[in-house]
């Protein structure tokens, strides 16, 4: 079946997210009188969100007293500066425009909560573009459940069948088999050491956002 919309994760994916959310963990170590950790050890669980960066960053169990109002404070302090570091990766600015050129729509399923992930894309001239944004906040089942994908094929008029969703975790890749959609592991996101793509069960697995442009004109005309 060819494609005819391409929807997006964020984090990892589409956008190298990373350096903001290291600023804040960082911040919140001199803050609080720690010294810095190395920014990999935060790096390796951003798509674990705030309770996996928060307790590789203190060291901390999630379920020790005194991580609530940490993780609270992360996430208050990343909304401030969730848009200052963070940009697309390289390449992804000329898959955009491939996408555009071929008149394609492409959109964004993230579980990033909407009041962080508007103002990123927004920062970054993104929003106009993009078709569709769904997040955690217009469900009621986040990914890996298919509810998130099949809401933005829903909204976008595509049939699931005709959709490319591109993710950098497990969860986007089950979501997107469950939902019907055709799924591409990338390796360039943020993938935990112990975690491999092969083992995803995705329809193509890429190293770099330049490679999803040959993956596209193949889906584009269904070979």
């Amino acid at each position: 079946m060819p494609i005819k919309a391409v929807l997006f994760d964020m984090d990892g994916t589409l956008l190298d997210t990373a350096p903001d959310f290291i600023a804040v963990c960082q911040a919140m170590l001199a803050d609080h009188g720690l010294p810095p950790v190395p920014d990999q050890r935060i790096a390796d669980v951003v798509s674990g969100g705030a309770r996996a960066m928060v307790a590789a960053t203190f060291d901390m169990d999630p379920e020790a007293e005194g991580f609530e109002p940490l993780r609270l404070e992360f996430l208050d302090r990343y909304q401030d500066h969730c848009a200052v570091l963070t940009r697309p990766y390289d390449g992804i600015p000329e898959l955009l425009e491939s996408i555009e050129r071929a008149r394609l729509v492409w959109g964004v399923v993230t579980n990033k909560p909407v009041r962080f992930a508007e103002p990123v894309m927004q920062q970054l001239g993104l929003a106009e573009r993009s078709a569709v944004l769904i997040c955690p906040d217009h469900v009621t089942r986040s990914k890996p459940d298919p509810e998130m994908l099949l809401l933005a094929c829903e909204r976008i008029g595509v049939d699931p069948q005709h959709v490319l969703f591109i993710g950098d975790d497990l969860r986007d890749i089950e979501s997107g088999r469950a939902a019907g959609t055709k799924t591409a592991a990338v390796r360039y996101g943020y993938i935990h050491p112990e975690d491999n793509p092969a083992h995803w069960g995705a329809d193509v697995i890429v190293d770099h956002p330049r490679e999803l442009l040959a993956v596209l004109e193949r889906a584009m005309c269904g070979c």
